[in-house]
């Protein structure tokens, strides 16, 4: 999607560090070309299809029902505009404020937005192609706690198409169980342009899935990862999260501020296990 490498770092200036103007203009402009088709929605689904370039080994499951159609489309749409927003969050560049620096390169940069919430982006460079990081993320999102041991279950509920899953996931208690069991119920939706990939959330409610005895139901979005080939190596990319999330509970705001960081840090540790092992 762009011509150069992006990268994301609080403000910091250095020579290997590409401009990130435009970057919401060219995610929007692949999102806008997604409403034309939706306009003809019974044309979705061969449009989507044409589409599988980064599709490997997608499960199919026959156990997910069809819903309306006027209910994919808020599905999807809900998606999308989970993803701009994400977007517009990380392409401010002013109010960020680096968090941590590690010494294998990854960098976490935390900005208050209007709320008063702090959001957390995490920066990383990983030993893997887009396909690779798309396949694992997303077509295989209901693997995820196969190697990720803070997820206990991921379950997709419905798929629109090839692009739109709403998924409930449960996790076992992240950041040394200073948060706690939470359970999440939101809707991804991701889009492609050229060597990049954009992956956005956010919460939703099903009247079938009301929150579980035993869970604090929490909420993540807007939120959205990039996953961008590095112009030099395309075995590798740029892995860029933008983690925005209300835990809900009664934690207070300085201890989920300081444990949301590590979930980030401890989420890529385990990603790159996995990419280890092939």
């Amino acid at each position: 999607m762009l011509p150069a490498v992006v990268k994301l770092c609080c403000g910091i200036s250095y020579p290997h560090i590409k401009n990130i103007a435009g970057l919401q203009r060219t995610a929007m402009a692949v999102i806008g070309q997604e409403i034309t088709h939706l306009q003809q929605w019974g044309q979705i689904e061969n449009h989507e299809r044409q589409q599988t370039g980064l599709i490997h080994n997608e499960a199919k499951p026959k156990d997910i029902k069809p819903v309306p159609a006027k209910e994919d489309q808020l599905y999807v749409q809900h998606g999308q505009e989970a993803m701009r927003k994400a977007l517009s969050v990380l392409e401010e560049k002013e109010g960020w404020k680096l968090e941590v620096a590690e010494s294998n390169g990854d960098t976490i940069c935390s900005k208050v937005i209007p709320g008063g919430r702090k959001v957390f982006r995490l920066e990383a460079v990983l030993d893997a192609s887009v396909d690779e990081l798309y396949n694992i993320l997303f077509v295989r999102v209901e693997e995820i706690h196969r190697w990720n041991p803070s997820i206990q279950q991921i379950k997709v509920l419905k798929r629109i198409g090839l692009q739109t899953i709403v998924i409930h996931e449960v996790s076992t208690g992240t950041a040394g169980n200073v948060i706690g069991k939470r359970d999440f119920l939101s809707v991804r939706h991701t889009c492609k342009q050229r060597s990049s990939v954009y992956i956005g959330g956010a919460a939703v409610q099903l009247e079938s899935l009301p929150p579980q005895a035993g869970f604090v139901r929490a909420e993540h979005g807007p939120t959205c990862i990039i996953i961008q080939a590095l112009d030099e190596d395309s075995t590798k990319s740029r892995f860029t999260w933008l983690l925005n999330m209300d835990v809900k509970g009664w934690l207070p705001k300085s201890i989920v501020n300081q444990a949301l960081p590590r979930v980030q840090l401890d989420f890529t540790r385990h990603l790159r296990r996995r990419l280890s092992l092939g």
